[in-house]
């Protein structure tokens, strides 16, 4: 049976916008009927991909999201002695396997060759993309592959660990996509949060007194805290699968992204505010049943003057309910509380990484 690692977590936020709309302010969401605030599962994916956490532990194991595979290809050829009109010709071919040609952007600079979608590229397919790339400029064809969207490069596993957990869709190569082993919820206050506005001034520093008092440019800003609630589930079977069964990558892998979901935050206005985030209280779950959100802890909004405790307990009571009614959710279970004093993230990661099996 499958084997599912669930991790709640509940952070601070102070006053910040680290994730905003398209108008600049921070996301929200109405639930249980009251507006709340949110971050949304895409920014919160980024966040980790990009941290510490992730990028320095598995350094040679991350991909890249881009869309400019094809300059990449014309680099490296123009390094290795081929002229621009040769290597743009090479790197169109080789970055098709990977999208549609963004027509547009070759207009307004004939030096990019760019797909118009953003693709997840793993180490090891822009590795075989270079290479295939160099045999093309000692005269192979690459008429057929290209044709056939995969060829040589192309993967469905392999050590990439961000395209094993997040997975891909590459619209024109199907068959490459890959499924994702991590599912991240939008994370949400617990209690009801209205986005607060920020008017403010600056200063010119050459300006003269004699000119006017006034200010040099004023606007407004919105931002928001609260205690956010973030779910996350991992399918282990399939990470190992995606990370074509290396089992010792994929318990490095689930160490990682539950340190990363515990320290990173989305990177908005962070000079700003400086909203350097911890979770507060973290509950890992493994076992082979089907797995459950814990948001319905959270559908009447947490009231009171210590919205973190509350919220702990109201989590806490949530899970003991479900598993009263349906029987436990978890065979096993490990947490760590600051309120109370207890558990550790680094106990936390320990527990994740005995969930995947040797076999």
């Amino acid at each position: 049976m499958t084997r599912f690692v669930q991790l709640h977590f509940l952070t601070v936020y102070p006053p910040s916008n680290p994730n905003r709309d398209d108008m600049g302010r921070p996301k929200t969401a109405v639930y249980g009927g009251v507006h709340r605030l949110r971050l949304s599962s895409q920014s919160l994916k980024r966040a980790a991909r990009l941290s510490p956490a992730m990028s320095e532990a598995l350094t040679g194991n991350m991909g890249a999201r881009t869309q400019r595979l094809g300059d990449d290809v014309v680099k490296h050829l123009r390094q290795e002695g081929a002229d621009d009109r040769k290597a743009r010709e090479i790197a169109q071919q080789v970055a098709e396997i990977f999208g549609k040609l963004d027509t547009e952007a070759a207009k307004k600079n004939p030096d990019h060759v760019r797909i118009r979608q953003l693709a997840f590229i793993s180490p090891d397919e822009r590795k075989a993309a270079l290479e295939m790339a160099e045999r093309a400029l000692d005269g192979a064809s690459l008429a057929k592959e290209a044709k056939e969207r995969g060829g040589e490069i192309l993967r469905t596993a392999d050590g990439a660990v961000d395209l094993a957990m997040f997975g891909r869709m590459l619209a024109d190569a199907p068959d490459y996509n890959r499924e994702a082993a991590v599912q991240v919820s939008h994370a949400i206050t617990t209690h009801r949060a209205e986005v607060e506005d920020d008017f403010y001034t600056a200063v010119d520093d050459l300006k003269q007194p004699a000119e006017d008092m006034g200010a040099g440019f004023i606007d407004e800003a919105g931002f928001g805290s609260g205690v956010y609630y973030l779910y996350v589930c991992i399918d282990t079977d399939r990470l190992a699968e995606n990370l074509d069964g290396d089992r010792l990558l994929a318990r490095k892998a689930l160490e990682a992204v539950t340190e990363a979901f515990a320290t990173a935050s989305p990177s908005g206005k962070r000079n700003s505010y400086s909203h350097h985030t911890r979770a507060s209280y973290i509950r890992a779950e493994a076992g082979d049943r089907q797995p459950r959100s814990l948001a319905s802890a959270f559908l009447n909004p947490v009231e009171g003057r210590d919205l973190l405790d509350e919220s702990i307990a109201r989590l806490k009571n949530t899970a003991t309910a479900i598993d009263n009614a349906y029987g436990p959710a978890a065979d096993v279970w490990e947490e760590m509380d600051l309120v109370q004093g207890s558990g550790t993230l680094a106990g936390i990661k320990s527990f994740v990484a005995t969930q995947v099996s040797d076999a």
